[in-house]
């Protein structure tokens, strides 16, 4: 009534006004909180991208010289009517029990030999060793007379009836330093004359590399190589891609046929030959050419690729993470100590 004295009459959309404007603070404050929760999971990422995971380590596999007779394996599953692989959380069974001294409560790692390992790409002769993945790992919960029952409680990929086991061992936890992240790779560092090797595989047979991914080099113990050793991955200049690529001018020579039929000024054109002897008469002397520039340079600094650190060494190889890279990483690139 007083309202209507006054000459004041309330807006029928009052309310749904107001609606809006709460509705729009709340949906700021929804895109305030949000934003907060996507710049924490970015640096999330971040931090878990600048090491190596755990879980990546235990599985990261290895190039083994001489492998120790080992007649311990799964031989079994509780559910083996139902399935023929086996993932975390499953029971299997193992062909060993109280007689061969297994206890309830040990730990071990699923192994899988895949064959010699040879390659091209060394220098060493002879073969490297035994390719072992790392496929898993359980734990014993249930001890009989010559067999017991093992919880899978780790995996790498499904494990198989046949699987080996081998004592499990606490990965190497390799954490690059603040300090030596934040350092840029040197890209034109000279050789050292510490020794060198190659990249001879990678694990799931990849052929393109990069940061994080598990590598396995030929320099091991018989190298003097230890675990927490960072090596320098490179490529001598002009080599090493995976891709043939002729090494020849961009463009075909020409000297003729590019001129204007009215204007020319000579025979000469962008694509015009280059002449060795700038004051020499004509242009069918002899020319410069990129492979002969190449073919009399002075050595050039090699192509640095990247960085990596052994995690643990066998014989004659070594399993290695890549911490920093430059560029793309290719099997057969080469690795100094550094």
């Amino acid at each position: 009534m007083l309202n209507n004295i006054l000459g004041y009459t309330r807006p029928k959309f009052a309310p749904l006004l107001l609606v809006l404007i709460f509705g729009f603070n709340a949906a700021n404050a929804q895109t305030v909180v949000s934003s907060q929760q996507q710049s924490t999971a970015e640096t999330s990422v971040r931090a878990s991208t600048a090491t190596t995971g755990e879980d990546d380590l235990r599985c990261a596999g290895f190039i083994q010289y001489a492998p120790s007779p080992n007649s311990l394996e799964i031989v079994g599953g509780e559910q083996e009517q139902e399935q023929r692989i086996y993932s975390e959380g499953d029971n299997v069974f193992i062909n060993a029990g109280a007689r061969q001294g297994i206890r309830v409560g040990q730990e071990f790692a699923v192994v899988r030999p895949r064959g010699q390992f040879t390659t091209k790409l060394t220098r060493k002769k002879g073969w490297l060793g035994v390719y072992t993945q790392e496929v898993g790992r359980l734990r014993v919960i249930e001890v009989k007379d010559q067999v017991s029952v093992a919880l899978v409680t780790g995996l790498c990929e499904t494990i198989l009836l046949g699987d080996l086991l081998r004592a499990a061992t606490p990965p190497q936890s390799i954490k690059q330093s603040t300090e030596r992240a934040a350092v840029e790779l040197d890209r034109f560092t000279d050789e050292n004359g510490k020794q060198r090797g190659r990249i001879v595989l990678a694990r799931d047979g990849r052929e393109m590399l990069s940061r994080n991914q598990i590598v396995y080099i030929d320099l091991g113990q018989e190298d003097q190589i230890k675990p927490g050793d960072y090596l320098t991955i490179y490529r001598p200049a002009g080599t090493g891609n995976i891709t043939r690529f002729r090494d020849e001018e961009v463009t075909p020579a020409a000297n003729s046929g590019f001129q204007s039929d009215r204007f020319r000024g000579g025979k000469f054109s962008n694509k015009v030959q280059r002449v060795k002897r700038p004051n020499q008469t004509g242009v069918f002397g002899p020319t410069v050419t990129t492979p002969d520039v190449k073919r009399r340079r002075p050595p050039v600094p090699r192509k640095i690729v990247g960085e990596l650190v052994i995690l643990r060494t066998e014989t004659r190889t070594a399993t290695a993470v890549i911490t920093r890279v430059a560029q793309e990483v290719h099997t057969g690139d080469l690795v100094e100590l550094q």
